[in-house]
């Protein structure tokens, strides 16, 4: 609660009223922590795996936003033969060469490519208040799964993968974001109709949670219960975040889509 209570406002500050380039310097460090997690997950013993995992990552980060559609295509070919280039030539045996480059690209395409998509949602009109209406419709479903869960939940989700979800928080993480996206249309992105706003936020919300239990199973494969320690109570930025990727994913092409 100490660490929501000082990150939640400075987040209102940033999104709300942070000049833009303030907004995108952030999200890049926390992109760089991100993939620093990640990557010692990954190759704990290698700090030069880390280092080209975290390099690769945020190169992609780059040549997403900082390059034109056309352009951006290029440099992202130009990117992957880089790097597959490489791997081709690093020491050790060839299977697992190949499975070292396959947890890289992994990790540099979850992260580098799709988190900055809070970068994009942010640049597009109204991107302020979509940013908001995006962290209100998953902040909110995260708070009533987590009440939900506690107190009503019996029936396991995933046990293999997160053994402490259910699926009476999954109905009640659906429930508080539709809750959440109604609350945030009447101030926020009142353009959309009830229904659009009730379908929106309840996949919203299913994205939301697939996007917790996909960091949950690679937390399971690379057997750690946290990713990193840097935020107290919460474990590591990628702990807060493994829910907020896919949805922005999401919202920043719904929005291209249906109100470009």
């Amino acid at each position: 609660m100490l660490t929501a209570g000082v990150g939640i406002p400075l987040l209102i500050l940033l999104v709300g009223w942070g000049p833009p380039w303030v907004f995108v310097g952030f999200f890049v460090v926390l992109n760089v922590e991100a993939l620093r997690e990640y990557f010692a997950m990954a190759f704990p013993g290698s700090v030069r795996e880390q280092l080209w995992g975290i390099i690769f990552g945020l190169s992609l980060s780059l040549v997403l936003l900082f390059s034109r559609v056309s352009k951006g295509e290029l440099g992202l070919s130009l990117l992957f033969v880089l790097f597959f280039s490489i791997y081709l030539f690093l020491a050790g045996k060839l299977q697992e060469r190949l499975k070292r480059l396959a947890w890289t690209l992994l990790g540099a395409v979850y992260l580098g490519y799709l988190l900055p998509h809070w970068i994009l949602l942010f640049r597009m009109p109204h991107g302020r208040a979509w940013v908001f209406f995006v962290l209100l419709v998953i902040m909110m479903g995260d708070t009533a799964a987590y009440v939900t869960g506690t107190y009503f939940g019996k029936r396991k989700l995933a046990p293999e993968i997160s053994p402490g979800k259910t699926v009476e928080g999954t109905l009640g993480y659906v429930a508080g974001s539709v809750v959440g996206g109604c609350l945030g249309a009447s101030f926020l992105v009142t353009e959309l109709g009830a229904i659009e706003v009730v379908a929106l936020s309840g996949i919203l919300s299913i994205l939301g949670q697939i996007g917790d239990l996909f960091e949950s199973l690679i937390k399971r494969v690379f057997a750690v219960k946290d990713s990193g320690t840097v935020l107290p109570g919460h474990g590591g930025l990628l702990d807060r975040l493994d829910s907020l990727i896919f949805p922005a994913v999401f919202a920043t092409t719904y929005l291209k889509v249906f109100h470009p």
